[in-house]
This record gives C-alpha cells, structure tokens and sequence, in this order.
C-alpha cells in the first residue's frame, strides 16, 4: 500500500498540530471525492483536541477539565468526516484515545468521542506488561453493528465466544484466544474446535 506519513512531533506548537491536521483532513475529503479509498491514521484524537483547545478564541464557558465548550468542534469535525462516498472512494479514520491519564481533561475528550467510531479496541496495560500481544482487552473491545458483517451463523458463533470471554478477566481471556487460534488454521476450525470443546 502507498501510503504518505504527515507528522507534527510534540514539541512543535498547537497552531502546527491544527495546521497539519486540517491539511490531511482536507486532502484526504477530495482525494475520497476522486474515487479513492483513504485511511488518516491519528494519534491521538486527545493530542489533536488538546491542541484546539490551546488555538481557539476563548468563548468564555469552559467545560469539566478545562476544555472550552467550542474546542471539541473542529475535532469533532474531523472524526465525523469519515465516510464512504456514494460514487466516489471512502474516508476511514482510525484514532487512538489517551485514556486513565489522570487529566480530567482527557477523561472529558475520550468521552465526548466515545461511542462515535464504528469499532473500539481497548488497549490492555497489564498484558502489555506481561508481553502477551496483541495486549487486547477482547472484552472492552467489538465492533457496531457486527450483525450487517458477518452472516447470521458465524454471528452466532462470535456471540457465544464473546459469552465464555467475558467470564474470564482480560489476560486470561486473550491468552485463551491466542492458544486456541495457533493451534488453528482458519476461522472455520477455529469455531469448529470450539464447538467440540476444544
């Protein structure tokens, strides 16, 4: 995949962060309107509303954390113009989130974001610790509207996993899916193991 890197490192200003980040958005919306399938990879959504936070005009109300009530426009703005173009190509964006910083202020951001995307993966800190990767929390984690994706049986068959998942805490739960899948080939004798009790 041919792919661009853009980036604005930590130790440039809020106004550079806006600049790039306005930039991508805007050359990725007409690159999706010429028919061509984008994906904005964003680290992080927080970093990105943090920094508009710092630009705008005060508007004199300031939320919980310290977040002014107009900053998390432009932010928003950009995470909603993910899309797919009825005749043209698509537009994904795919963000992460700082979560149990102890900023209020991020705390205000993630869940002003939270519940927006399509899909959210929860990033497990202890399993990262213990070297198991991916370090997953697999029940934190899913995908909106999984039943338009999948068909109805294998639906059926993620559901009772996610079931006996969710009984397990998050290092067992991903160690468990991590042996079961190496000693499988595909998804089909993945679920077929599991259904024989494997």
């Amino acid at each position: 995949v041919r792919g661009e890197v853009v980036a604005s490192t930590f130790d440039e200003p809020a106004t550079r962060h806006v600049q790039v980040a306005e930039m991508v958005i805007e050359k990725a919306k007409r690159l999706a309107e010429s028919k061509k399938d984008v994906v904005i990879l964003l680290d992080s959504i927080t970093r990105l509303a943090r920094a508009y936070n710092t630009v705008i005009p005060a508007s004199g109300k300031v939320l919980t954390g310290g977040v002014d009530a107009n900053a998390l426009q432009r932010p928003k703005r950009f995470f909603g113009a993910a899309r797919n173009i009825e005749e043209g190509g698509s537009l994904t964006i795919i963000a992460t989130a700082l979560i149990d910083t102890g900023s209020r202020m991020d705390d205000v951001i993630y869940e002003e974001f939270k519940g927006t995307g399509n899909m959210e993966i929860h990033m497990e800190r202890r399993l990262a610790e213990k070297r198991v990767y991916p370090a997953l929390n697999v029940n934190r984690s899913g995908t909106r509207k999984e039943e338009l994706l999948l068909k109805p049986e294998i639906l059926q068959k993620v559901w009772i996993l996610r079931k006996l998942l969710y009984g397990m805490d998050e290092i067992e739960a991903m160690e468990f899916l991590l042996d079961k899948m190496k000693a499988t080939k595909n998804n089909a004798e993945f679920f077929d193991m599991m259904r024989r009790g494997g």
